[in-house]
């Protein structure tokens, strides 16, 4: 590796696993760091060596404690500018807040753009992150963004499971996700189908109907993000009731929050694949959810950052 500085990869406590996992690949270890809190609850930062000069790149996904998890990073980066590093990539596998990017309502905050603004702020020179859950996202930084695609290693997964006949169908489970779906079935060579929905409050979707032939088909529904699981499974039931043979999923982020357990346990989806930008806890971790790591996709983005190459090519 070569570059002005050294390199050095530091991680906060919301996905530390992840981070041990990503520095392994590049043949590091973690940076020396202490991130506690003080007894009335302020968030402490000890970094433990020298980073002067150096390419730091900090590992934090903003997940559930989302503003533990956020303000960690910020005094992270806080401490790690004031010690004079060279430069400093936020490496942020999963963005919190990011579903809060435009005003759906009069009166709504924009809590992407915010968070983007304190980022920056902090003193960071660069964004690394994986499946915004809106590309737009990416112009509320005047920083550099690389949002990475999981698509590849989650379409890989299918592929090597043979998910590549004629009988599948990659399904979009609301308007939103179309275009994800759409890359997704281009790497499986199968056609797609969309669940229309109305959602008459906030948290609660209904399923309308389906667009496209689903009848008789292997159907895997590809998300971004399965946070409470309802619209998720609400689409597996509806595409089971219209006929489809059998249902999978897959997403990038597993937030699971909430029912979400609950309602995969119950649901008539076969298998959830998810990929590691969120930890799944060991009450998270049913028989039904397996894990595809994307550390090795982060490790070879931090390399070619740190030796000024083209990051784009990884997402073929």
């Amino acid at each position: 590796m070569h570059s002005d500085g050294v390199i050095k990869i530091f991680a906060g406590n919301s996905n530390v696993g992840f981070a041990k996992d990503v520095a392994k690949i590049l043949g590091l270890t973690l940076g020396k760091s202490d991130v506690s809190t003080f007894s009335d609850g302020e968030i402490s930062v000890k970094i433990d060596e020298s980073v002067r000069g150096a390419d730091v790149f900090v590992i934090q996904s903003t997940c559930n404690p989302v503003n533990n998890n956020l303000m960690e990073l910020l005094i992270m980066v806080d401490a790690l500018k004031r010690a004079s590093a060279g430069s400093i990539t936020a490496v942020i596998p999963y963005y919190g807040y990011a579903r809060q990017d435009r005003k759906t309502r009069s009166r709504d905050p924009i809590t992407a753009k915010l968070v983007a603004n304190l980022l920056t702020v902090s003193g960071i020179d660069r964004v690394l992150t994986m499946d915004l859950h809106a590309g737009q996202i990416q112009g509320y930084f005047d920083i550099p963004v690389d949002n990475l695609v999981g698509i590849p290693i989650l379409a890989k997964y299918y592929i090597d499971k043979g998910f590549c006949s004629k009988d599948v169908v990659v399904v979009s489970p609301d308007q939103g996700s179309v275009g994800r779906a759409r890359n997704f079935a281009e790497k499986l060579n199968a056609p797609i189908a969309i669940i229309d929905k109305r959602r008459p409050q906030a948290n609660v979707a209904e399923v309308m109907h389906i667009i496209g032939e689903i009848k008789g088909k292997t159907v895997i529904l590809a998300d971004d993000l399965i946070d409470t699981a309802g619209t998720i499974t609400l689409g597996a039931q509806a595409l089971m009731d219209q006929g489809a043979k059998e249902v999978y999923a897959c997403c990038t982020h597993a937030a699971l929050s909430g029912p979400a357990i609950e309602r995969l346990d119950k649901s008539p989806i076969k298998e959830v694949i998810v990929t590691d930008t969120i930890p799944l806890t060991d009450e998270k971790r049913i028989s039904k959810i397996n894990t595809v790591s994307v550390a090795p996709m982060f490790a070879e983005a931090i390399r070619r950052i740190y030796e000024h190459l083209s990051v784009s090519t990884l997402f073929s």
